[in-house]
């Protein structure tokens, strides 16, 4: 593994990024790459990278996980923004380095993202014509969760809340940082909560299991307006056309990946779509469980392969 900065041309920060390389890697030959992008609020030392980024790399892939701006170690100020536009623009950022990259082949080229992330995915590669091939793992439509449950189901009184928060910064007030998750997943059900997305996510990112000093699940308040108003899957009718393939486990949770996997599968354009559906397995399972990762990347794997 290699860990890089990509200058951000666009804007004035770099992106960090982990190279993951296959066994007996060789600089003078072209191999296939696969873009691999964490959830919300995490960072690529986490699934991303340690899981599906290590995997993917021993099947002859090179693999990047990277962290998204304002996120883990990449630049951008203030911390813990999650803006879907600023976010999928790190996707063609990174894929401006692959291509600079003599041992990558840039007409095999894929991505792959999971929670969050694998909406991001889908929806750069609408637009990003260099990506061949989609996976989203988990992937959840991060514009609808928040109009939905991450807003009470009244999104207009968020972005209230929202403009309300950015004027009193805006007059010298400090930055509210937010921490999405209870402190443990006990202290989780002593406030009521029942869910077992919420749960499982405390379970992950809040104990040993999961834990990276990047991936802290934190969110800026009063820069959340723009993901209100974003769709992941808005024009997949028309633009998203690669061979994709969206893997979901069968528990559901709040936050609506299997929801979100049957909908994008239905609405996407490509010819070669496939929903995977991994039995007796939730949300965070697919993020490291031994088992409900090993299904995933049973399917995942020979798509690639075949598709890049």
């Amino acid at each position: 593994m290699k860990t890089v900065n990509i200058k951000n041309r666009d804007m004035y920060w770099s992106i960090a990024a982990d190279l993951y390389f296959p066994p007996g890697f060789d600089e003078s030959k072209k191999y296939p790459a696969i873009v691999s992008a964490h959830p919300i609020g995490s960072c690529k030392e986490q699934t991303s990278g340690n899981i599906y980024g290590a995997a993917l790399a021993k099947e002859g892939f090179v693999v990047i996980a990277f962290d998204r701006s304002f996120q883990g170690s990449s630049g951008g100020e203030p911390r813990f923004i999650e803006d879907p536009t600023l976010s999928v623009e790190d996707f063609r950022h990174v894929a401006d380095y692959l291509v600079t990259l003599p041992y990558i082949d840039d007409a095999r080229i894929g991505v792959l993202g999971i929670c969050g992330g694998g909406g991001y995915a889908i929806n750069a590669a609408m637009t990003e014509r260099r990506f061949k091939a989609v996976t989203t793992i988990t992937g959840v439509n991060y514009g609808r969760l928040m109009r939905e449950g991450f807003s009470n189901f009244d999104p207009v009184a968020l972005l209230e809340a929202t403009a309300n928060k950015r004027t009193v910064e805006a007059r010298g007030e400090n930055w509210k940082v937010t921490d999405l998750l209870p402190p443990s997943v006990e202290a989780g059900k002593q406030a009521g909560i029942k869910d077992r997305d919420v749960l499982e996510a405390t379970d992950y990112y809040r104990t040993p299991r999961g834990q990276k000093p990047n991936g802290l699940n934190r969110s800026l308040d009063s820069h959340q307006a723009a993901a209100v108003g974003w769709d992941a899957f808005h024009l997949a009718e028309v633009l998203l056309t690669q061979p994709l393939m969206v893997v979901v486990g069968d528990q559901v949770g709040a936050f609506g990946a299997y929801r979100d996997g049957c909908e994008i599968v239905g609405r996407a354009r490509s010819q070669k779509k496939e929903l995977v559906v991994v039995e007796g397995s939730s949300h965070y399972d697919l993020y490291d469980k031994t088992e409900p990762v090993g299904k995933a990347l049973a399917k995942v794997i020979p798509f690639f392969k075949a598709n890049l």
